[in-house]
């Protein structure tokens, strides 16, 4: 049966240079981080001119001290997301090579990571700055999900994190390499689910236009870590879901793994790596949700 889709081989590079031996190059991942950096920003300057949105009709932030977080933001994510993927996935490797530890051009970034230096980035510019914590993690929460959706659609063209092998009519041939080989066929290459652009599509724009409905129709940015809550809990149930269609990450069964004695824990209950870290996801999103709930100033 001949596969729906089959992806052309798209190069990681949108372009590069070479200036004295040195190359240069502009990845579409790394374009995706900008954009979403930027389209983030905007928005959240958006909000912050909305007053009537917040707990007493008072904006938790300046646009002047939102430029200042947008960098703390971008350094946060960035480290959190590199030392996530080094520390988790090929430890070994980076003990021996330090010297690659922070080459995030040459690709590996951590999600989980990410989002830890995220977090621990805003909590600590807020409490320099005086600023609300939690209404500041709320903003944050809304104006991330257009990064998250342009950084699924990144993965699809860089032909990784792909699902597992399918014969769905919209499933995908990726090009040619190691990511196309089907171990459970004869074939070299197999149809697999686009886990991708189904992440794109829940974390993306589901996940965003339930954000939206909430800040700007149920008003519950004005009870602060409600809707910051809401995120984990849905982002942590979306991933969960995705990971019984995506292709497990062969990072984590590496022999110097240390996190090895986790995978096979996971394989034991019959869950991945993937859903196993988001199960804290879900009940700290849940927990918050409930716990800081003030039905009497939302309009549900």
């Amino acid at each position: 049966m001949l596969p729906a889709i089959v992806l052309p081989a798209i190069s990681p590079e949108i372009f590069s240079v070479n200036l004295g031996g040195f190359h240069f190059a502009l990845r579409w991942y790394a374009m995706a981080y900008v954009a979403g950096f930027i389209i983030g920003w905007a928005w959240f300057l958006s909000l912050v001119k909305r007053p009537h949105l917040w707990p007493d009709n008072k904006a938790p932030a300046t646009p002047r001290q939102l430029e200042a977080l947008l960098t703390w933001i971008i350094i946060g994510t960035v480290l959190g997301g590199r030392l996530g993927f080094v520390l988790m996935y090929q430890p070994q490797h980076y003990i021996q090579n330090p010297e690659q530890a922070l080459m995030i051009w040459q690709g590996g970034m951590s999600f989980h990571g990410g989002l830890v230096g995220n977090i621990t980035a805003t909590i600590v510019y807020c409490r320099l700055q005086k600023m609300p914590i939690l209404q500041v993690l709320d903003g944050v929460s809304i104006v991330v999900t257009p990064g998250l959706f342009l950084g699924r659609l990144a993965n699809f063209v860089n032909s990784e994190l792909y699902g597992r092998p399918s014969e769905a009519p919209w499933a995908v041939v990726f090009p040619s390499g190691p990511a196309t080989i089907c171990p459970d066929f004869w074939q070299t290459a197999c149809a697999r689910h686009p886990s991708q652009i189904y992440e794109a599509v829940a974390e993306g724009l589901i996940l965003g236009s339930v954000m939206i409905w909430c800040a700007y129709r149920a008003g519950w940015l004005r009870t602060p870590g409600r809707t910051g809550g809401l995120f984990l809990a849905i982002y942590g149930f979306v991933r969960f879901l995705v990971e019984f269609v995506r292709e497990a990450d062969p990072h984590y069964i590496t022999p110097d793994n240390p996190l090895g004695h986790v995978v096979r824990f996971s394989d034991t209950i019959g869950m991945s790596m993937g859903q196993l870290l988001s199960l804290p996801m879900i009940c700290l999103g849940l927990g918050a949700v409930y716990w800081l709930s003030d039905r009497r100033k939302l309009r549900l």
